[in-house]
């Protein structure tokens, strides 16, 4: 299938005089995540993961990808022509060398396609410098292949777009677009700015939809002015309550299509647009009005949560905390029964957080990956690749839900049985580097990148490391990957901020062998003022056991060990009303001081 998809490309290429086809993930918001009708990537070369780019020459393929999806690309290009390039790994070519490489030896056309639409205007600058560096290579971004050759493409979704309530919205669409106008004028002397990223637009306009698997947003865009905003939408999407909200929030609609007249007739003499979040078709429209090329202030605004948005997290994270260990302690006597499998760890965690008030799905899709399948980070279970879990060895768990007033995301590396010394040792070392970071005070103003190699130190002294980074912004009944900041080794200069909510999981990963990671979901919080400034600290939002059978008890210091006992003192006293007897039992006895 894949190679008959590759052989009506590369008709169609010939027919243009293309030399090579770029497929990025992307959809036209810049989205991590997207509808099925812009998985042209996944399309093309069969790889699923969220991150990837990939590559079709005449004559040759690849697919870029990070290393959370390594070695599950590998399994899926297989018997493939596409072949891996690891990204960040040494030897691994840029996308532009490896064409530049492969046109000159093909020879004839120079000239590179990607889709305009679905390629923000900062990567396709980059690109195309890359690419004239590389081979005196053109970029065309006019072409979708896709719209020529997937002949059963899926249409755009239409689903209904829905009001976030007050009560967990926590300030009105009108008073953040007011407060977003008055930072555009102060920050950037600008008069307008036009909103791609869909999560903003859902955050900005308290609405949320139902269009991306496991992320609530809608697909749209919102052109702000200094006097008026317009929502484009398919406006099938559209309730009349949710047109007249609109109208009352000063907000007009227009058609998702026309997205593009309103900019050409944008009626201000300034306009922001972001290049890292706005396509470059877009980019180029307006006509009239000055192009301020900024980072959108939205995504900061949208970071730092309200107290009516932190109080809904609490609230999402008790519910949460309930299910995971419905689920947790009657985890040993499922797997003794022998019929267990992963799918089947997947579906009974979601029962029981679906049977949890202000549920609303899956935040993610569950990772439940058992004994060598943990050292896939971003393993997702399939019918070929379900195994059933024996008592013995570790699963990892990386899961979370979507309730209407917080979004969770929670990893568990739980022991089934005996364990080797080195999966002891690995599990200690990340349970370590997971309480030094919660335990951390830092200056405000700090960003996640200076502190990341405090959850590594321990790991790195005996030669263990992760990829992946160590933490991610949490939405509000949004996306579960939010920004700006992030807490990683790659430089990411967004400073934590008090009401930022962000993830902490440090992890080692063995292949063929076993995974561990832990995480809970933090908030920024204050800690104190002195002399020399104002310090932070973090809070955990997360109620969850951690699995102490594990641990090499004689590794933690004294302060690791009374981090611990504490969160489990912390844990037991929000969760244990909300239990049943052998449950309590159950989480008393998990939550033990060591």
């Amino acid at each position: 299938m894949i190679k008959d998809r590759i052989e009506a490309l590369r008709e169609l290429m010939r027919r243009e005089g293309i030399a090579a086809c770029i497929f990025p993930s992307t959809d036209p918001h810049n989205s991590e995540y997207v509808a099925d009708h812009w998985k042209g990537r996944e399309w093309i070369s069969g790889f699923n993961g969220s991150a990837g780019t990939a590559v079709v020459t005449m004559r040759s393929a690849a697919l870029w990808t990070d290393s959370r999806y390594f070695i599950a690309a590998a399994q899926q290009l297989e018997g493939s022509e596409f072949v891996l390039m690891k990204e960040k790994i040494d030897g691994t070519p840029t996308i532009a060398e490896w064409i530049g490489r492969e046109v000159l030896a093909e020879g004839g056309s120079t000239e590179v396609a990607i889709d305009g639409w679905c390629a923000s205007e900062a990567s396709v600058k980059a690109l195309r410098d890359d690419l004239r560096r590389h081979g005196g290579l053109t970029l065309r971004t006019n072409l979708d292949p896709l719209g020529r050759i997937w002949t059963d493409r899926p249409p755009l979704p239409l689903n209904k777009v829905e009001i976030q309530p007050m009560e967990y919205a926590g300030e009105a669409a009108a008073d953040k677009l007011k407060r977003l106008r008055r930072r555009l004028h102060e920050e950037h002397h600008a008069d307008g700015l036009l909103v791609a990223a869909l999560d903003d637009i859902a955050w900005l306009l308290n609405l949320r939809g139902s269009d991306i698997h496991c992320n609530p947003v809608f697909v749209a865009y919102l052109l702000i002015a200094s006097d008026r905003a317009t929502l484009y939408v398919d406006h099938r999407k559209i309730t009349a309550e949710v047109e007249v909200y609109l109208r009352g929030q000063g907000v007009l609609t227009d058609d998702y299509n026309r997205v593009g007249d309103g900019l050409k007739d944008y009626f201000e003499y300034t306009i922001l647009l972001d290049p890292d979040e706005v396509n470059t078709v877009l980019y180029h429209k307006p006509e009239r009005p000055k192009i301020i090329s900024a980072t959108s202030p939205v995504a900061a605004m949208k970071a730092v949560k309200n107290p009516f948005e932190i109080e809904g997290f609490r609230g999402a994270m008790l519910r949460d905390g309930v299910a995971m260990v419905k689920f947790l302690s009657q985890l040993d006597e499922m797997v003794a029964e022998g019929t267990l499998t992963e799918i089947g760890v997947d579906k009974t965690l979601t029962r029981l957080r679906a049977m949890q008030p202000l549920y609303k799905g899956l935040s993610f899709d569950t990772i439940a990956a058992y004994g060598a399948h943990a050292a896939i980070v971003h393993y997702e279970a399939t019918p070929e690749t379900d195994v059933c879990i024996e008592p013995c060895g570790m699963i990892l768990i990386d899961s979370g839900a979507q309730y209407q007033d917080g979004t969770t995301d929670i990893t568990r590396t739980i022991a089934l049985g005996p364990l080797s010394e080195e999966e002891r040792l690995a599990y200690t070392l990340v349970l370590k580097g997971h309480i030094q970071l919660q335990m951390l005070k830092f200056p405000k103003g700090a960003s996640g990148t200076q502190l990341d190699a405090i959850a590594r130190h321990d790991m790195w002294s005996y030669g263990y490391n992760y990829l992946h980074g160590t933490g991610h912004g949490v939405g509000s009944y949004l996306n579960v990957h939010e920004g700006p900041h992030q807490i990683r080794m790659e430089y990411r200069g967004a400073p934590l901020v008090a009401g930022m909510t962000v993830t902490d999981e440090p992890g080692i990963y063995a292949e063929d062998r076993f995974g561990v990671r832990i995480e809970n979901t933090l908030l920024v919080i204050p800690y104190k003022k002195t002399e020399f400034g104002e310090f932070l600290q973090f809070e955990p939002l997360t109620l969850c056991p951690i699995d102490t059978r594990p641990v090499i008890t004689d590794m933690l210091t004294s302060e690791e060990i009374s981090w611990l006992n504490a969160y489990h003192a912390t844990v037991r006293e929000r969760l244990l009303p909300h239990l049943t007897t052998v449950e309590q039992q159950w989480l008393n006895a998990a939550t033990a001081e060591i």
